[in-house]
């Protein structure tokens, strides 16, 4: 039955023009473009890779999907490519019964430029045409012997005999001489298949001057971007295609299937359901960048990510969570009607509404605008760099030019902590775009942005930078850096920030390369000399964050106010770690002065075990409740003891410990040594106020 009229559907044999696509130039071509480290092996009967153009290039992102490819070419059958239909690209075959002994001398001669001869003893004769221009001449007795045209070949490859014929010359000797055409149409595959040349010119662009030289600029390309379901529909079409017309040629290497985007309950979005998100009402809430940004940073290697689709008021201009209802169907969907967010009685239209024609859109009853808060993250990033630079900026008005370029070996502990991450992370944004993962390129430059530089690196460098000319340079050459590396994500922000950070430059950093440029469009990638990244400097921050992060959990469990300055009685190791990242301790941690324990031991405070150390801070209320520091250190303990017991559990374990990597387990042996001390530590403090 048909799904729209409902009318049963008869079967009805009829000739079909079919493409013989089991042919080995065409389904063993495909195969054969595949790169080796994606398929295993060819299949039985077909002819290994050779030194053919376009062997071996075709690859896949993600990898799995070459399989899905490799398994369609394996198993394919010959394809029908004749439909029934009022639309589409009408099939270039024309048929006549009888002879041309009645045609005038001019059709016969014309009809002879394209091959067809009128002593042809056959009573019906069939002619196929290329893309724009009749090419050969097919007989009944050929067509019953073979169900199909010759493969593909009768359908553009061909050339023509006489090139001063035209198309609509020759289609009216053609209609003259009594043939008709085909009344078939072309499967869409089949016309989408051609896309990539036949938009170009090809076979013939003599024909279209407007195209010379497209076809050779533009094809191939270098990136096919698609769905899953795409791929025997369109890429397998256009790989065997591009090879057989053009020597072999790819009409992409690279493949890479995205995940596709559902609604929060897991449907396909649709206009029908309503359940879709316009890119228009996203820009409008959140801004173009907001949502490029978080669209990169959802397309995973996942086959379908979720995105709850939330509404925006129109009285209120709220985002809110529809009510939802079930259709006869079984789709969730948002209820024709919401109630205003006003709480007043006023109702609003939904898409699905809208779609289904439950009303007309009313200044009482307006249509809603669809959101999601997936767009929140994106929106939230763009403000935070545009802050960051706001504040970069201000350091920078001022600041005096450095004509050298910084020496990173004798800048301070933290530029040179910044600069190192820098490298890093450009590495792996490289790292991440060659192998098409975006989302990894969104994470790995939302945490350098976000967390090292604005909450690590501009906090830290408060106390020093409107006296240090050279960290200005490092601080400027870094935002510089880092709006190149956000600009294919976040274009429209980092451009409008590009002339007042460009600027605003004072010097550069020694093996930092980033040529000026006007646009940032136009700007170079930034070239990082791999010798900036320091292990050590790595290492040591590293240590040092995770003191901050300890004396600060003890700040908010104390509930010390921001500017409150506590102190830190410390020896030995952690004292030596504090002097060499250079006051960054003291800065983001708020501490307001660094004592040794052996002295001036307060008789109110509180105990970090920090390294199997003992850090005793004070100052931060007026009197430290002892039974709340009991209380604080006996939870300390106790998850002290579960990871103790964890890490012991593993090493215990056998096969752990044999079939684990070696550096794991010896990681997992750390682990516990420093919980132990770390228990040692905060048994002992406990000790001591009991």
């Amino acid at each position: 039955h048909s799904y729209r009229s409902h009318a049963a559907i008869e079967p009805w044999l009829s000739d079909q023009w079919y493409v013989a696509v089991t042919d080995d130039r065409l389904k063993g071509s495909a195969l054969r473009a595949q790169s080796p480290e994606q398929i295993s092996a060819l299949p039985d009967g077909v002819e290994p890779a050779g030194s053919a153009a376009g062997d071996g290039g075709l690859r896949f992102f993600p990898e799995r999907y070459a399989r899905t490819y490799s398994s369609w070419h394996e198993n394919i059958r010959d394809w029908c490519i004749s439909r029934q239909l009022w639309w589409g690209h009408q099939i270039p075959v024309w048929n006549r019964v009888g002879s041309l002994a009645d045609a005038s001398t001019e059709v016969v001669a014309a009809l002879a430029g394209v091959g067809v001869d009128e002593a042809q003893p056959v009573e019906s004769s069939w002619i196929a045409a290329g893309a724009a221009h009749l090419a050969r001449k097919i007989t009944v007795d050929e067509i019953e012997e073979s169900v199909c045209v010759p493969p593909a070949a009768s359908l553009g490859r061909l050339g023509r005999s006489d090139d001063s014929l035209d198309e609509p010359a020759l289609v009216e000797a053609l209609e003259m001489a009594g043939y008709v055409r085909d009344p078939d149409v072309l499967d869409t595959w089949f016309s989408s298949g051609l896309w990539p040349m036949s938009t170009m010119g090809w076979p013939w662009p003599q024909d279209f001057p407007e195209t010379a030289g497209l076809l050779e600029a533009f094809n191939p390309t270098s990136v096919l971007s698609t769905a899953r379901e795409i791929i025997t529909l369109w890429v397998s079409r256009m790989v065997m295609f591009n090879r057989y017309f053009l020597d072999g040629q790819l009409p992409f290497t690279d493949v890479f299937i995205h995940a596709m985007v559902q609604d929060g309950h897991g449907q396909k979005m649709s206009k029908s359901l309503g359940n879709g998100v316009d890119p228009r009402d996203i820009i409008h809430s959140h801004g173009a960048d907001a949502m490029r940004f978080s669209l990169v940073q959802m397309t995973t290697d996942t086959q379908d990510v979720r995105m709850p689709v939330d509404m925006i008021c129109p009285h209120t201009g709220e985002a809110f969570t529809p009510s939802v209802i079930t259709t006869p169907a079984g789709h969730v969907v948002a209820a024709p009607f919401q109630d205003s967010r006003a709480g007043d009685g006023s109702q609003m239209l939904s898409n699905y509404g809208y779609a289904t024609g439950a009303a007309e859109p009313t200044d009482e009853v307006p249509l809603a605008r669809n959101t999601s808060s997936k767009f929140d993250n994106g929106r939230n990033f763009a403000n935070k760099v545009w802050n960051a630079t706001r504040f970069v900026l201000g350091i920078l008005d001022e600041a005096p030019s450095v004509s050298e370029p910084v020496d990173m070996g004798n800048a301070r502990f933290i530029d040179r902590w910044i600069v190192s991450r820098l490298a890093e992370t450009t590495g792996a944004l490289e790292t991440a775009l060659a192998s098409y993962q975006f989302n990894v390129y969104a994470d790995t430059l939302y945490h350098y942005v976000w967390d090292d530089f604005c909450d690590n690196y501009l906090e830290a460098i408060k106390p020093t930078v409107r006296d240090d000319p050279q960290q200005q340079a490092v601080l400027g050459a870094t935002l510089d850096a880092l709006l190149r590396l956000m600009h294919p994500v976040m274009p429209f922000i980092t451009e409008e920030l590009w002339p007042h950070v460009s600027a605003a430059q004072v010097g550069t950093i020694g093996g930092v390369d980033a040529a000026p440029s006007a646009l940032l469009a136009n700007a170079p990638w930034p070239t990082i000399d791999s010798g900036l990244i320091d292990v050590d400097v790595a290492e040591t921050f590293s240590r040092a964050n995770e003191l901050l992060t300890q004396i600060r959990r003890l700040r908010a469990e104390r509930l010390v106010k921001p500017k409150q300055q506590i102190t830190i009685h410390i020896d030995g190791s952690i004292r030596s770690l504090i002097e060499s990242v250079d006051g960054l301790v003291e800065t983001l941690a708020g501490v307001g002065s660094v004592m040794s324990a052996a002295e001036n031991s307060p008789t109110v405070s509180s105990s970090i075990a920090f390294e199997g150390s003992q850090v005793i801070v004070s100052d931060l209320v007026e009197e430290v409740d002892a039974a709340a520091e009991g209380q604080r250190l006996d939870r300390v303990i106790e998850d002290l003891t579960k990871r103790i017991a964890n890490f012991e559990g593993r090493l215990a374990n056998e096969g752990y410990v044999n079939n684990a990597k070696p550096e794991l387990v010896e990681e997992t042996r750390d682990q516990l040594a420093a919980a132990q001390a770390d228990l040692t530590t905060a048994t002992a403090a406990k000790a001591s106020i009991t």
